[in-house]
């Protein structure tokens, strides 16, 4: 089964947002990091035929958040996210002051390493800090749904409060030894690519080739 992934860039700086399905016929989608623009998700939704199943976010930093709170009314769906970065979005204006990110507390919180079942997918939770201390990534079908972790051709800021660089690094081996190089990546920005060309030429994971 391999996965209809539909890419939407949004809110102020355009973060990716995935609306994720089993098939193009199915009655439900996932959506993963809502940034802004929670009426283009519905109305996109809509015109899929499908109801919103649940919302994942992979980590805390503003640009994912700003419009969770928006689709999570709109649509009734529940909001997943990593207890340990859950607080940045129940206070969103004590970590951001000034952004437009409503406040909300999410439904279930994550800790890794669970199995989610929404939409008629199944989905793996990775740990994967580094970038931000509780970030996670989405596995499903040769999927990885990687936030800020790893893009094409780079990898996430860690000049970040509470980023650190070896700890991403592990947490990018981490994903490149349990996936198959075949495994596409969504990023939190930019194109799609694969693990296998990240581990092949991304000039940031030179330590891993060594």
């Amino acid at each position: 089964m391999s996965l209809v992934v539909d890419r939407y860039e949004l809110g102020a700086i355009g973060t990716n947002c995935y609306v994720v399905r089993p098939d193009r016929s199915a009655s439900e989608a996932v959506v993963i990091d809502p940034g802004g623009d929670a009426a283009t998700i519905r109305l996109e939704l809509a015109q899929m035929g499908a109801t919103c199943a649940g919302i994942l976010v992979t980590h805390a930093h503003w640009d994912h958040l700003g419009g969770i709170a928006d689709l999570a009314e709109g649509t009734g769906a529940k909001v997943y996210m990593s207890a340990v970065e859950a607080p940045v979005l129940e206070n969103p204006a004590q970590y951001y002051p000034g952004t437009p990110v409503r406040p909300y507390i999410p439904d279930v919180l994550l800790a890794g390493d669970e199995t989610i079942e929404l939409g008629g997918i199944s989905f793996e939770t990775i740990q994967v800090p580094g970038h931000s201390p509780g970030h996670l990534a989405f596995y499903a079908d040769l999927c990885l749904f990687s936030g800020d972790v790893l893009f094409a051709g780079s990898v996430g800021r860690t000049d970040l409060p509470m980023a650190d660089w070896e700890t991403l690094l592990e947490s990018i081996r981490t994903l490149v030894d349990r996936f198959p190089p075949e495994t596409i990546v969504y990023s939190g920005h930019g194109p799609p690519t694969t693990l296998g060309a990240e581990l092949a030429r991304n000039p940031f994971l030179a330590e891993l080739r060594a």
